[in-house]
């Protein structure tokens, strides 16, 4: 974890009721909090760790269009809207900036793979070009690279993870919302098989509706409930520098490098070609559901088999309510840096613009995605538990989104006209 998270002071009273509890402390929980708040509904939002401490403070800090699936790209239009609305509407800073991003192609072919996608979304109006060499070399200048193209999107930008759910979830709670962190929810409470309230460590509390917000550890909670989510974990390293005059202000993905400038003046990095994929036991069980994607991004993919698989294991996947839940005994899931990934990257990086050889590493981290086989989330009511929504499965993507998608799944929680049409992000497709 980042050792910048900004931390938030909530709550420690456990209220009797409530209209909606949250479950999960994430960008899109706190997002979805604020929004139930500024429409005066009564809302808890409890946290099993610390806000913000798996995902949304470890992630790069992108918020883009460029290469998303075409029917996920109005999510992320709506995500740019909100992210720029966010300092006036919470009363502080969020480290947004529309720096614009940039992608890389090495050859031919990835150009070709550029210019499909801009011709797939051609309909939606995006400013997203593609770039030539001569371009890219004047965009970021003092590069070494061989580049056949890119695309860039300047109305991409970034935000800072480091801060940005922190500052919501405060904005939440002066708006009204009830925030309790290391209080773990064991499971849901029905009657008639509807949602009557959620029992915690710390006791019940009852509601009208439940919004299931837990990232990676959604598919355990769902699967305690009888409910089959299809999520599995990858494992992404990053890195952030010391300050230095870097080439640009535009974040920049190669084909096996990543960088952007980070709002104290270092830089964020990774290696964009290769992500950790540490097997468990789910690989097992749904693994044969992501072989059209494992076929196509293999070559992403550094299988591992070790402590993760019986760390797993050690975990249970069913429980009772007066059972010590996996939640409680792993309260912030924080993987290790891999450092071959990292010094992959920043060599990568240095080859293509060696003003990065005078860069000194301050800090390394990892965060855990929860990746679907069509790497769209899943923001929808769950028709088996009435009263039940789950906003999950952002595989990579939730910061940029995370504004749009806790929106979103606040009004189908509240039952207002939703943000977005939903229909991309129904349970069912699954």
């Amino acid at each position: 974890m980042t050792k910048t998270l900004e931390k938030v002071h909530t709550s420690d009273q456990l209220p009797d009721s409530t209209t909606v509890v949250i479950i999960g402390g994430g960008i899109v929980g706190v997002t979805a909090a604020l929004t139930l708040a500024e429409r005066n509904i009564p809302v808890v939002l409890l946290e099993k760790g610390h806000v913000a401490g798996e995902q949304s403070s470890r992630n790069l800090g992108w918020i883009r269009k460029t290469s998303r699936h075409f029917e996920d790209v109005p999510l992320a239009v709506a995500a740019d809207k909100l992210w720029a609305e966010m300092p006036a509407r919470i009363g502080k800073e969020v480290g947004y900036k529309q720096a614009g991003i940039m992608f890389l192609a090495k050859t031919e072919e990835q150009v070709a793979a550029h210019e499909s996608w801009l011709k797939s979304v051609e309909s939606l109006s995006l400013d997203s070009r593609i770039m030539s060499s001569k371009e890219i070399n004047d965009a970021v200048p003092g590069g070494k690279g061989d580049w056949a193209g890119g695309i860039y999107t300047p109305s991409d930008g970034r935000a800072e993870p480091a801060i940005a759910a922190s500052a919501i979830a405060q904005a939440a709670i002066n708006k009204g919302a009830t925030i309790v962190q290391h209080c773990a929810v064991r499971s849901l409470s029905t009657i008639g098989g509807k949602i009557s309230g959620v029992v915690t460590e710390k006791g019940e509390i009852r509601c009208e509706q439940v919004l299931l917000a837990g990232g990676a550890w959604s598919r355990r909670f769902l699967g305690n409930h009888g409910v089959a989510l299809l999520t599995l974990p990858l494992v992404c390293s990053v890195m952030r520098t010391k300050p230095i005059d870097g080439p640009t202000d535009i974040a920049v993905g190669g084909p096996d490098f990543s960088f952007r400038k980070h709002q104290d003046g270092g830089f964020i990095i990774t290696q964009r070609g290769a992500l950790d994929a540490p097997l468990t036991l789910d690989h097992l069980l749904i693994g044969w559901r992501y072989l059209s994607q494992l076929r196509a991004q293999r070559s992403f993919l550094r299988p591992s088999l070790g402590m993760d698989f019986l760390k797993d294991l050690q975990l249970a996947r069913r429980w009772k309510t007066h059972q010590i839940s996996p939640f409680e005994k792993v309260r912030v899931n924080d993987p290790k840096p891999n450092p071959d990934l990292n010094q992959e990257a920043f060599t990568n990086l240095c080859n293509a613009w060696p003003v990065f050889n005078q860069a000194e590493i301050d800090e390394e981290w990892a965060g855990i995605i929860d990746v679907t086989p069509d790497s769209n989330p899943v923001i929808d009511r769950i028709e088996a538990i009435p009263g039940l929504t789950i906003a999950t499965g952002f595989s990579g993507h939730g910061f940029g989104t995370g504004p749009a998608a806790g929106q979103l799944a606040a009004d189908l929680v509240s039952n207002v006209e939703p943000l977005i049409d939903p229909s991309p992000y129904r349970f069912d497709r699954l």
